[in-house]
């Protein structure tokens, strides 16, 4: 067998183990297009995920994103080692805001909460686009549960997926409502 006889062991290991090769030419490695939401950032570099697939990517650089933002585009793997990525295209920039309500849950949320057991999540479809989460909490906890919801990444990639521009949570004694609004 003569060199030019030899298989390719890439793409041979490859096909043996299920897995495809999607390799682009121009960079050398496989990339990622997708919403991504920055979960860290600083001057020299940043830490995204990707919503739909819960994949993290370290950036090498930081192409002017913050903490909080959300990104439609592209990364790509910084060659050689292909163990820092690069945003190599954007799509889209926003933000999605998590507003804490002053109003109270309506008597929908409120009366959903009546009939489920503390520590349950009903979801509701919204009139209209989005949808509202209904949390029953142990009436002390209900402050603690309103900051987790505020603070979490969680919420903010969950709005994403949904598309929607904006979360606003309310609250009363041992009732916590997401909703997720365009």
């Amino acid at each position: 067998m003569t060199d030019d006889d030899e298989p390719d062991m890439d793409a041979l290991e490859a096909a043996l183990s299920g897995a495809s090769l999607d390799v682009e030419a121009d960079d050398g490695g496989e990339r990622s297009e997708g919403v991504f939401l920055v979960t860290h950032a600083d001057e020299g570099s940043a830490v995204v995920r990707n919503v739909d697939s819960g994949q993290v990517h370290t950036l090498s650089t930081n192409p002017g994103v913050e903490e909080g933002d959300a990104v439609e585009g592209v990364v790509a793997p910084d060659p050689p080692m292909n163990v820092s990525w690069q945003l190599v295209e954007i799509d889209d920039r926003r933000s999605v805001p998590i507003e804490r309500s002053s109003e109270s849950p309506t008597r929908q949320s409120l009366d959903i909460a009546a009939d489920q057991p503390t520590g349950e999540l009903a979801r509701r479809e919204r009139a209209g686009e989005g949808e509202i989460h209904v949390l029953t909490v142990p009436e002390a906890d209900t402050e603690r549960a309103v900051e987790d919801v505020v603070s979490d990444d969680v919420t903010r990639a969950r709005a994403l997926r949904m598309g929607v521009d904006r979360v606003e949570v309310r609250s009363a004694p041992g009732v916590v409502v997401v909703r997720y609004m365009p």
